[in-house]
């Protein structure tokens, strides 16, 4: 006999407010992430002794590239329809609506700059540096979207299920797969093991390896938990593949590639 039947998911995303200002769990767990981040890399610059100023310049990169990548992301591959017609919205971001896919293009798109203006290094050195936090930083991301109640499973007989009642899907009494912890939890591992690769081995010196891996591990995991989710947009019903599946896989491509040159070129000393 199983112990659980379900499990009765009903919290408050607001911690608390203060007039017209709210403190939410997605945007505490956001800022954790960056903040953790941010020790992570100090850590590894400190390790290979790169001036500690670009550490400061890297860090507004990214933050400003993930929150503009993320929530173009979500305007143009799952909203488009609605946000031509109402262009006040799309930077409405305190409405909700960020895509994991948009803030990855935009963090590649601000360390191509970043690389250029600031370290004079190949893209890849920071590229390689970057994912180990920001592995961490898409558990946090995931844990934020358990606390709002979104991105939830189909529903399921498997004793772990959550019937999430505050989601914004038909029977949200009915229990459901709970895949941001599913995700969360693979994304931890991804985490783990470049960690473990980057302190521990000479994976840092094989250009593009540890990229490559996370591309692998993190959009790898994404694509086979969307079979488990509810479509997040009406036009994805009757879709072979969902768009988090089609976006998805040129990222598991580029990592097999990455992973795959890294291999056979071998360390690099010189970077």
């Amino acid at each position: 006999m199983f112990i659980l039947n379900y499990i009765t998911w009903n919290p408050d995303p607001e911690i608390f407010s203060l007039g017209p200002l709210s403190v939410r769990y997605y945007g505490l767990f956001f800022a954790i992430a960056f903040l953790i981040g941010y020790y992570i890399m100090e850590r590894m610059f400190k390790r290979e002794q790169v001036p500690e100023q670009w550490l400061d310049k890297l860090f507004i990169y990214v933050v400003v590239a993930t929150v503009i990548g993320a929530r173009l992301g979500h305007v143009i591959f799952y909203g488009w329809d609605y946000y031509s017609q109402h262009p006040g919205e799309i930077f409405a971001i305190w409405h909700g609506g960020l895509a994991s896919h948009g803030g990855a293009i935009g963090i590649l798109i601000a360390i191509w700059l970043y690389s250029k203006k600031v370290t004079k290094k190949p893209m890849l050195w920071v590229l390689d540096r970057l994912v180990v936090p920001v592995a961490l930083a898409a558990v946090f991301i995931r844990l934020g979207n358990l606390m709002n109640s979104e991105i939830v499973g189909r529903v399921t007989d498997v004793p772990w299920g959550f019937r999430f009642l505050r989601a914004a899907v038909d029977n949200p009494e009915m229990p459901r797969h709970p895949t941001q912890i599913y995700e969360a939890l693979s994304y931890l591992v991804v985490f783990i093991y470049l960690l473990f690769l980057y302190w521990r081995t000479n994976a840092r010196l094989r250009q593009g390896l540890l990229f490559g891996i996370f591309l692998l591990g993190i959009f790898t995991a994404r694509f086979i938990i969307e079979f488990m989710k509810e479509n997040q947009e009406a036009f994805e019903e009757g879709m072979l593949l969902n768009m988090g599946q089609i976006l998805s896989i040129p990222f598991i491509i580029a990592g097999l590639y990455y992973v795959n040159k890294a291999i056979k070129r071998g360390p690099v000393t010189k970077q």
